[in-house]
């Protein structure tokens, strides 16, 4: 969806959920506290976008975010749009299904649009 040189914005392929987003750092490191304040403020600026973009798109009912990494060791968070038709809500997305949901998907021309104008 975006990228610069330190870091990308991608979808993360997830059937039920196909507007997450995942902001994944190019270097790897581990944790946030790897990286110096100027790159923890570009990551975190970017995360914000990520946010921002969707909810002007899809106006979820909650957004998600999350850094976890507990099975992949390299620096990324998750943006994941909420809605309180979708399998999982008000549980993370991670828990057991309350019910089969309604997967709501982003056009993605208009979310690289918008990463474009928010961060260049």
């Amino acid at each position: 969806m975006w990228r610069d040189a330190r870091c990308r914005v991608v979808l993360a392929g997830e059937p039920k959920y196909p507007a997450f987003c995942r902001v994944i750092w190019q270097a790897h490191v581990r944790e946030m506290t790897d990286l110096d304040a100027t790159d923890r403020e570009h990551l975190l600026g970017v995360v914000l976008a990520v946010e921002s973009a969707l909810r002007s798109l899809l106006a979820p009912d909650k957004v998600n975010l999350a850094s976890l990494g507990n099975q992949v060791a390299h620096l990324h968070w998750h943006v994941i749009p909420r809605f309180a038709d979708d399998a999982h809500f008000p549980d993370a997305v991670w828990a057991g299904a309350r019910r089969p949901g309604v997967a709501h998907a982003v056009d993605e021309q208009a979310l690289a649009a918008a990463l474009s104008r928010l961060l260049g």
